[in-house]
């Protein structure tokens, strides 16, 4: 059986999360910014990725510069941020199979260190560049229904 409402997810996680910088990122040949949506339980993600090799055709990589797009929903078991969803156009659509970059269904891990109130530490399990993002905008969760 699926809820008929949104379930009210973390409340320290939720607004919107940026993150400016990575480490060296100057002297990396490629690498990507995150930026986060949390809304009750669900998220919103855009990582804008940049990188001076040219890997694929340029009308998808934009002279070095590209953006994907992720939503879905999420839940936290201890200090670990699971997040599942998928691929979607910047304004949530779907996103078709043929189009540039990842498409289908998005699966991460995130061990979770707040800092502050307004800085939080994702550090994904797949990747060895933590996400260092700090809040631009606090919103509290008003479940929707689904």
């Amino acid at each position: 059986m699926n809820p008929d409402k949104q379930k009210p997810g973390e409340k320290y996680v939720q607004g919107e999360w940026r993150q400016d910088s990575v480490p060296a990122q100057k002297r990396l040949v490629s690498y990507s910014l995150y930026d986060l949506k949390f809304s009750c339980d669900s998220f919103f993600v855009k990582i804008s990725s940049y990188s001076k090799v040219n890997y694929g055709a340029d009308s998808c990589m934009a002279s070095g510069h590209w953006a994907e797009y992720i939503k879905g929903t999420y839940t936290q078991r201890q200090d670990t941020l699971h997040l599942k969803g998928e691929f979607c156009n910047a304004d949530g659509s779907y996103k078709d199979e043929k189009g540039c970059f990842r498409s289908g269904d998005y699966e991460e891990y995130f061990k979770v260190k707040q800092k502050t109130d307004s800085l939080i530490q994702f550090a994904s399990t797949s990747n060895v560049i933590p996400i260092n993002a700090h809040l631009i905008k606090r919103t509290s969760c008003t479940p929707k229904p689904l």
